[in-house]
């Protein structure tokens, strides 16, 4: 309820009001109740281009049109390096870091590439350019963070000279500190420093440069304009890496000494302690903070944009602003889900289980609330749900988050057993891979020791989505209204972080709202025409 910060939508979310302003309104507050909390760097905003829609990270894009993206994330650093609406630094300031460069929405199948499965990003029409035009329109920001990817053409070669990821990929590099003249910092992400094969690695994303000394590896960075390194907490092989220069300044391979190249980035680095002022003001006072955090104008204005970013897909009649209004004295069914969750690098899949829209909240604008009977088996998992008598119900609200088919750290897209890998989808019910326009053989692989490429095709294989019982509430939920012999409307409320085909439930839903990061709240006040919603899809639906 924002009772400690304010809630807005999320990145889609912003998206989706097609208006920067709300986007500049929140960087110039979020980053006000960051400095609140001593924060003086946002690892963000994440601006990928989403032009892979099963990519498992597009919720936290500005999604696939590069020119909304680049301006809103222009806006969003404005917002966080400013304060008070000054174009200048200041006391609300903190130094965004724009992600990840140059961008991971490309990656082959949907598939992340903090694990393996997902290290690719393939280029098959060979528009680099549409990627970095979204960084341009932000490249004010005090820091970048490289992407994980190894980027391919569409022949399966890379689309420069180096098969490795961002920080070790020299031409890509280029294109950032030279031929767009970067000066800030520029961060790996986490894990990029450690290959798979090092000695306790846990999240390693050396990709490419797993064979790679580790002092290799931070001469190669270092040589591409690297800064900081996202995880790093021992300097041992940083020092190594120092040494190594030295060895090719000795050789004359480099320009300028070790420490010439580390007071390069310190000085850099140093900036960004400049920027927000903690020489000269490094403390907080934790009463002033207090206020600052979740007041009331945030809290307003959070919701607001919460309100502005909620997409109407379909109404037949049943959402009208400014009609009845009070559902005071109606009854709202609200039926119940469950995920089996997906496992990760983290641990095993998390299994839950519950209403699909808050019922607490419902019950603040509905005179009665009912929900499905729920038998649990030991384990506290679902044996079977019953949908209640409809006879006395006037609503049915069925709350639905889009297909869940991967995990960001989980391997998704591969059977770690099978040595397969399987496709993610946008579809509740299991889709199989074996159609006309399936790749049998895939863009992206590695290099085998005997010099073949893999194949990382999906074909034949089927989707793995660990909520498809959404779409099982979803159906319980029209059967109930069948059985009771009335015509009761059935409100669907997709919570989406992708795209959605909305054909597995649209025939049934007599209105369909969307919705990015926002409360159940927001969804209530609109399907019950409390907002007229304004929202616009900020990425496609497939039909």
């Amino acid at each position: 309820d924002g009772a400690d910060i304010s809630r807005w939508p999320s990145n889609l979310g912003l998206a989706a009001t097609f208006d920067a302003s709300y986007t500049l309104k929140f960087g110039e507050m979020a980053s006000a109740e960051y400095r609140a909390l001593g924060i003086t760097t946002a690892l963000s905003p994440q601006i990928d281009l989403a032009t892979e829609p099963r990519w498992l990270r597009v919720g936290g894009t500005f999604g696939e049109d590069s020119a909304q993206a680049a301006e809103l994330a222009g806006a969003y650093v404005t917002g966080f390096q400013t304060t008070n609406g000054d174009t200048a630094w200041g006391p609300d300031s903190v130094n965004a870091m724009i992600k990840h460069w140059a961008g991971d929405g490309p990656g082959e199948g949907g598939r992340e590439s903090h694990t393996a499965a997902g290290k690719y990003g393939v280029y098959p029409g060979d528009n680099l350019a549409e990627h970095v035009a979204v960084f341009q329109g932000a490249l004010d920001s005090a820091a970048v963070m490289t992407s994980y990817s190894i980027s391919l053409k569409a022949d399966g070669t890379p689309l420069f000279e180096d098969r490795m990821g961002s920080a070790y990929d020299s031409g890509k590099m280029s294109v950032l500190r030279d031929d767009n003249s970067y000066g800030g910092v520029v961060v790996t992400d986490w894990g990029v420093m450690t290959g798979m094969k090092d000695e306790g690695a846990f999240i390693a994303t050396a990709w490419g440069a797993e064979d790679l000394t580790p002092a290799e590896r931070y001469y190669d960075v270092l040589l591409n304009g690297t800064d900081m390194f996202g995880g790093v907490n021992d300097a041992t092989f940083l020092l190594e890496g120092a040494t190594l220069w030295d060895e090719h300044f000795a050789a004359g391979d480099v320009d300028v000494d070790a420490q010439t190249r580390f007071q390069e980035s310190g000085a850099r680095i140093l900036n960004m302690f400049f920027q927000v002022g903690l020489y000269e003001s490094a403390f907080l006072d934790p009463e002033v903070s207090a206020t600052v955090l979740a007041s009331d104008d945030k809290l307003a204005a959070g919701y607001e944009a919460q309100l502005a970013s909620v997409v109407m897909l379909k109404n037949d009649g049943v959402i009208a602003k400014g009609a009845e209004g009070d559902y005071s004295d109606k009854t709202v069914y609200i039926p119940q889900s469950y995920d089996v969750g997906l496992p990760s690098v983290f641990g095993p899949a998390a299994y839950t289980q519950g209403p699909t829209l808050d019922l607490d909240v419902a019950a603040k604008y509905f005179g009665k609330v009912v929900t499905d009977e729920v038998v649990l088996d030991a384990d506290g998992k679902v044996v079977s749900y019953t949908a209640p008598d409809l006879t006395d119900v006037d609503m049915v609200i069925v709350g639905m988050d889009s297909p869940v088919s991967g995990a960001v750290f989980g391997n998704s897209g591969f059977d770690v057993e099978t040595g397969t890998y399987y496709p993610l989808s946008l579809q509740y019910r299991p889709y199989t891979a074996d159609g006309a326009n399936v790749r049998k053989v895939s863009i992206s692989g590695d290099i085998l020791a005997d010099g073949t490429k893999e194949n990382r095709s999906y074909f034949g294989g089927t989707s793995r989505i660990s909520n498809e019982a959404d779409l099982d509430a979803f159906q319980r939920a029209v059967d109930a209204v069948a059985a009771s012999g009335k015509e009761i409307p059935v409100v669907t409320m997709l919570k989406a972080s992708n795209a959605v085909i909305p054909a597995e439930f649209e025939a049934s839903s007599n209105a369909i709202l969307v919705s990015f990061g926002t409360s159940d709240q927001a969804l209530l006040e609109v399907a019950l025409g409390l907002f007229e919603p304004s929202g616009r899809l900020p990425i496609q639906f497939p039909a």
